[in-house]
């Protein structure tokens, strides 16, 4: 019966005196109003921690973009440079390929490679653009051409 609450509390259907009436009738039995407090509890914390953790990435990404527009200024350099991040990281700096261990914005292999850029590569976004974009230079001339590959190889 929890899971039905739960499910009623993540995504409400009816309105909220029908989900407190639910409530109501579990609080007949002490083991079962723990069991409705705790789900009800640990639902609450769910939801409401999803929304600042959202927020938290949106401005991340959002700052990220702006790092990496002030670094490139060139508006078809950074227009390559950011498809090919939204494509491998979606501009998370966090980013970790399960399969190949590839990290980051750019999703180096290995991540610490980034560290010649700078100690913080793990958590700084202006590092691990730089080193992309070094990266991006030297291996295919610009990130433009970086692009050009990823686009037929979808990897670079």
């Amino acid at each position: 019966m929890w899971h039905r609450l739960a499910a009623t509390a993540l995504f409400p259907k009816k309105r909220f005196s029908v989900f407190v009436s639910r409530i109501a009738r579990h609080l007949a039995s002490p083991k079962k109003a723990l069991t409705t407090a705790a789900v009800a509890a640990a639902t609450a914390g769910m939801v409401l921690a999803a929304a600042p953790a959202e927020a938290a990435s949106t401005s991340s990404a959002s700052s990220a973009k702006a790092i990496a527009q002030k670094l490139i200024p060139n508006d078809a350099q950074y227009n390559a440079f950011s498809k090919i991040v939204e494509h491998e990281s979606g501009w998370n700096v966090g980013a970790t390929n399960a399969s190949s261990g590839a990290y980051g914005l750019v999703q180096a292999l290995p991540g610490s490679k980034m560290a010649s850029a700078g100690s913080d590569w793990k958590t700084s976004a202006a590092t691990q653009i730089e080193w992309g974009l070094k990266y991006m230079n030297e291996r295919y001339g610009s990130p433009v051409g970086a692009w050009n590959f990823w686009q037929t190889h979808h990897w670079y």
